[in-house]
């Protein structure tokens, strides 16, 4: 598969939609992909007939998390995503939330850890607003992107100790 652009993904979004199909979609940076990506990208998965997922820009990540990530450029992390067979279609996307995107694809459902309150998940009134709902999927303890950093960091300092 190929990493689509925005517009289309909005395009395969609307057509699908046409023939009564559910659309669902979720959004990340999927730097350095941990069970807790797995578990999201799968339940989202189920709650539809074809899951898209935005992964955030090189910039974006950068502005969001810090100028030491993401790890791995935005092309790989777009295709790692892409490779799972529970994801139908990937794009990216450069602004600093999923909010144009989401309003491009429009969803039936839109999906997010639970570490966010409904209210809070960008895009998530839009969605309620033209009948689509919301899915928050519970986080698996313990497993993020930073904590994986932390105990790399952790393990090569002991070691060159």
């Amino acid at each position: 598969m190929a990493i689509l652009t925005q517009e289309k993904m909005a395009k395969k979004s609307a057509r699908l939609q046409t023939e009564g199909k559910i659309v669902v979609f979720t959004n990340g940076c999927f730097d350095l992909i941990h069970l807790g990506h797995i578990e999201i990208l799968k339940r989202a998965r189920n709650e539809g007939a074809c899951l898209f997922v935005g992964v955030n820009g090189d910039e974006s990540v950068r502005r969001l998390k810090g100028k030491g990530q993401p790890i791995q450029g935005e092309q790989e992390r777009a295709a790692i995503v892409d490779a799972f067979q529970f994801v139908d279609e990937v794009t990216i996307f450069y602004e600093d939330t999923p909010e144009n995107l989401i309003n491009l694809v429009h969803p039936d459902v839109l999906v997010k850890g639970a570490d966010y309150e409904e209210e809070d998940i960008v895009g998530s009134k839009d969605v309620i607003t033209w009948g689509g709902r919301i899915v928050r999927v519970p986080l698996v303890e313990g497993k993020s992107t930073s904590s994986i950093i932390f105990r790399i960091l952790k393990h090569f300092r002991r070691e060159n100790s």
